[in-house]
């Protein structure tokens, strides 16, 4: 048997994908590049915005088409909060909610007890660890929590043990989760002990958060980002709106624009170089000309680097369905726009601002693709490095590109 892997969204659905794949290849089943040559196909399936389920549904269908027989798995968040209709694609045999590896093992005719095989690589240059999964917050526009269930933490024990395994491998670790920054509140644990405790266990590997909430950085944490040369300067701190009444909304009520912003401040404003992003949703139900003004201007005035920009998606099932003042698609889109060239302004000014000064870089394709610490892709000006070399290099602008020159004698892991 060949089974063909496809993953739609988030790292945490990357990371389950590598699960998955473990597991079948611990089963002596080939997992094959392109469907045409699979019996089987399995797809990761992601729920956060309506575009991603139609993005899923267009591909089962268009594989179904290039290879027939073919029998096809739909697992992940958008089989979680399924009402039926994904059963009903063609070639469709199995429909299994989030990341059940069992079921998965089945489903495929292999042994259930090869799920959650020891993962000591992975198919990318850099590793993804998850840290936990689910949520326990209720935000008016997200299935997520329908589809992940309230807040787990892995233990520390089992988190260090994986990461070691994983670092004999991988240049970077990205710790990922679904609200990671909640990670140990069930377990009397924190996000900061376990990153300390893993830079601490796993030497020569560099660190990096996926998405964490700004308020969510403690003590511990701030100081690492600070202290420590293995904590990759990168905070990606969703900010959906700066517009209180909207954030009420939105029912995120953890943070307010102000809390956001000093937060943000706190973490930044002594770094050198330092990564900012956040997810920005425009139009969301009940958003005014002037909240968005007030999200304009927020962002604006703080060191953002990137932005991922989301029209407003209502998922089915989520209380944002319910709510009134939605907002027309036209100015969704020019809301969404305006967003995105603002993002674009401020990356190109950081990026800059980075010429002349020194970055350490992961070498993500033999072509000479990289990435910085503070998460910029860079292309190496030089000989051709091998994939997942790890390298000290002076950062420069040519033609409005930025590149980085390793320096002499690097070695693969400093």
């Amino acid at each position: 048997m060949k089974v063909y892997l496809q993953t739609f969204g988030c790292r945490a659905n990357q990371y389950d994908s590598e699960a998955a794949r473990t597991m079948i290849e611990a089963g002596g089943v080939e997992i094959v590049a392109a469907a045409e040559d699979a019996d089987v196909a399995i797809f990761n399936s992601c729920a956060v915005t309506h575009e991603a389920v139609v993005d899923l549904r267009k591909s089962v269908r268009r594989t179904s088409r290039r290879r027939a027989g073919l029998r096809s798995v739909v697992m992940g968040c958008a089989a979680a909060v399924d009402r039926g209709d994904l059963a009903t694609l063609p070639s469709v045999t199995h429909v299994i909610p989030g990341t059940d590896l069992p079921a998965l093992a089945t489903a495929l005719s292999l042994d259930p007890r090869s799920a959650g095989a020891i993962r000591g690589e992975q198919r990318g240059t850099r590793a993804l660890l998850r840290v936990q999964d689910g949520c326990d917050e209720h935000c008016t526009f997200c299935a997520t929590t329908v589809a992940r269930g309230a807040n787990r933490s892995r233990k520390e024990s089992d988190l260090v043990g994986e990461a070691r395994r994983l670092g004999e491998r991988h240049p970077e670790i990205v710790l990922t989760g679904i609200h990671i920054g909640t990670y140990g509140r069930d377990i009397g644990e924190s996000l900061g002990r376990l990153v300390d405790v893993l830079i601490r266990s796993v030497p020569n590997v560099r660190f990096r958060l996926s998405s964490v909430e700004a308020t969510e950085v403690d003590d511990r944490l701030a100081s690492l980002f600070s202290d420590s040369a293995r904590l990759a300067p990168h905070l990606h701190a969703p900010l959906q709106s700066g517009a209180d009444q909207v954030l009420r909304r939105m029912g995120r009520h953890w943070y307010t624009a102000d809390t956001y912003a000093s937060a943000v401040r706190r973490l930044v404003s002594s770094q050198s170089a330092f990564a900012l992003g956040a997810d920005v949703i425009a139009g969301f139900p009940g958003e005014t000309e002037e909240d968005h003004r007030l999200t304009m201007d927020l962002i604006d005035s703080l060191p953002f680097t990137y932005l991922h920009v989301f029209p407003f998606s209502c998922r089915p099932g989520t209380p944002a369905e319910r709510l009134n003042d939605q907002i027309d698609p036209p100015t969704v889109a020019r809301r969404a726009r305006e967003l995105r060239e603002l993002g674009a302004r401020k990356a190109a000014a950081y990026a800059t601002s980075r010429h002349g000064t020194r970055a350490d870089v992961v070498v993500l394709k033999g072509d000479g693709e990289g990435l910085t610490e503070d998460n910029l892709v860079v292309r190496l000006d030089g000989p051709a490095l091998p994939r997942g070399t790890r390298v000290a290099a002076d950062l420069f602008e040519r033609d409005g590109r930025l590149l980085a020159r390793p320096l002499p004698l690097p070695s693969s892991r400093p």
